[in-house]
């Protein structure tokens, strides 16, 4: 197996896929934090035209040019079609040109502007998509193209081919996970994969998605060609499902954030993911507001009805982009002072413009949900994590006020009585740990039980706001350290108060490295190490069912330590 590799697979008549694949971890976007690799997508149909689609970053410049020059002269490449354009991608689109000079690009409005900033060349060979327009390869492939913008890839186009019923589906429907399968055989196995993607990608973005697969589901494809991750045939209709309740999920939630960024280099938009996946996680929903498209009047009808909003910015030549100058004005001007605020952006040498939001929030009176967050040049996993956990403590300050608003039941009502019924459920007291590189996370656990003999398992349930949520899926490793009855305090003491975002949850207490490189806490009663085989998602919880690989008793004459509730509706 190598680090990385082109695999090409002919998936239709006159069509072929070449999947630029990576085992190796990426660090760099959020969505990547699952460690599984990824493949990037490619497509050509070669018919009386040639089109080209989607050529991946410059990490697999050489070894995709080089399979492309195998199979078929570049000099006959008519089309280039781009989903999206980006600065990686535009490194391999520059060497394509100096080999391939004759060919036209097809993309939407924004791509073609970003195309000619990327490319420095003003005069390239473009067919600018508007809506409802065609391409026609000649043998049937009479390609029709379908604008799906969001936010996050306001330039994002689905192409249908009508001859081989493939939708050629950009970012839609992907999931950042390498192996040998072409297609999603046994595709429930992906499910988890995808949600995942969906979580960071789209969810930010829910009302535009559903729009977006509203547009590609009048389409009558049989396979789904994604940008990312296995190409969808066997799990098509339940995917399609899924999307469609994941968005609409979204779109219920009471309380919403603003999450109003530009982004230069992509890095500000890249924190922004994260951020906003925190506050997803949290069961908060984000509207997300590219401000360098989006109209003044939407950023308007959004600050208005949302609970917080949160402002991101580059710093060019010492200021912040006139479009943050103008939806923070916007902002200022009609979002009412008790809405919570934040400020975060990426710079390069300096980092004025987050400074300036965060001044004008605080001389305008706002209320700032988390400490202001700067990142220099690239986010690493580290900053993620951050990110993502500032996210879930800004969500949870809402949820937060909300709830000291709500009425409880009143005492002796069926709800009260259920509650002090379901309370009388007892588990014992454990600590989960795990570490995946430079991240590492920890949270006290009281529902836990065994679950099979063989293999030996177990089940923890997992609030969807814990940070330690993320490191904890399928095929992740962690410890559950059991406390002992009579010397639990310390620690039940020192991972029950709240962390700040990137504060170290080990701090003070004697750990050891396991086999599988989560901590062990030494005061344990004991240990087992395990590795996430499944989860269920579980209305406010993830099921977590895990197999038991190792395990020690550290104290053999020890009780296990026993939470009692007298409610059912917190620990």
């Amino acid at each position: 197996m190598k680090a990385r590799d082109v695999q090409a697979y002919p998936i239709a008549i006159d069509t072929t896929a070449l999947r630029s694949r990576t085992w190796d971890r990426l660090k760099f976007e959020i969505e990547y934090a699952l460690q599984k690799g990824t493949t990037a997508n490619s497509y050509i149909i070669n018919a009386d035209k040639t089109a080209l689609f989607d050529p991946p970053g410059e990490s697999f410049t050489k070894i995709f040019l080089k399979e492309v020059q195998q199979r078929l002269d570049p000099k006959t490449i008519d089309y280039v079609i781009l989903g999206h354009v980006n600065p990686n991608r535009g490194e391999t689109l520059k060497v394509l040109l100096e080999i391939a000079p004759q060919i036209t690009f097809v993309c939407s409005n924004p791509a073609a502007i970003s195309l000619r900033e990327i490319l420095e060349t003003p005069d390239l060979n473009i067919q600018i998509i508007k809506s409802d327009e065609t391409l026609d390869l000649g043998q049937g492939h009479h390609l029709e193209f379908i604008l799906t913008p969001n936010p996050r890839y306001p330039d994002q186009l689905c192409t249908y081919d009508p001859k081989t019923k493939i939708l050629y589906s950009d970012k839609l429907f992907g999931a950042h996970v390498c192996g040998d399968q072409v297609f999603d055989e046994g595709w429930q196995v992906y499910l988890e994969d995808r949600r995942y993607y969906f979580d960071c990608v789209m969810a930010p973005h829910a009302k535009k998605i559903a729009n977006a697969v509203e547009k590609v589901i009048v389409k009558p494809a049989q396979i789904y060609a994604t940008g990312h991750g296995p190409l969808v045939r066997y799990g098509l209709s339940q995917l399609i499902a899924a999307y469609q309740q994941w968005a609409q999920d979204q779109q219920k939630k009471e309380i919403s954030v603003a999450v109003v960024y530009a982004s230069a280099y992509g890095n500000t938009a890249v924190v922004a993911d994260a951020i906003a996946r925190g506050i997803t996680k949290a069961g908060v929903a984000v509207e997300s507001i590219n401000a360098e498209i989006a109209d003044p009047e939407e950023v308007k009808a959004i600050i208005e009805k949302c609970a917080g909003v949160i402002v991101g910015s580059p710093t060019l030549g010492g200021h912040a982009p006139t479009q943050i100058q103008t939806a923070l004005g916007i902002i200022l001007a009609s979002a009412d002072k008790t809405k919570l605020a934040g400020a975060f952006g990426s710079f390069g040498w300096s980092g004025e413009a987050i400074d300036l939001i965060e001044s004008k929030f605080r001389d305008a009176g706002y209320r700032l949900g988390f400490d202001t967050i700067r990142v220099k040049f690239k986010p690493d996993a580290a900053t993620l994590q951050y990110c993502e956990e500032a996210g879930i403590d800004f969500a949870q300050a809402l949820k937060k006020a909300k709830k000291t608003r709500t009425p409880k039941p009143p005492k002796g009502s069926q709800a009260d009585r259920t509650a002090q019924a379901v309370g009388r459920l007892v588990g014992s007291l454990c600590v989960v740990t795990s570490q995946q590189e430079e991240v590492s996370g920890a949270m006290l656990a009281s529902w836990v039980s065994q679950a099979t003999f063989n293999p030996p398992g177990l089940t923890v349930a997992v609030a969807k706001d814990r940070a330690i949520e993320t490191l904890l899926h399928s095929g992740n490793p962690f410890v559950l350290n059991i406390l002992p009855e009579g010397k639990a305090n310390p620690l039940m003491k020192q991972f029950l108060k709240p962390f700040a975002p990137g504060e170290d949850r080990f701090e003070g207490i004697e750990t050891e490295k396991a086999e599988n490189g989560a901590p062990v806490l030494k005061d344990a009663l004991a240990y087992v190490e395990c590795r996430v085989d499944n989860r269920m998602e579980c209305g406010d919880h993830w099921l977590i069912y895990a197999i038991a690989q190792t395990g020690k008793v550290l104290e053999s004459d020890g009780v296990t330590a026993v939470h009692h509730r007298k409610t059912g509706t917190h620990y």
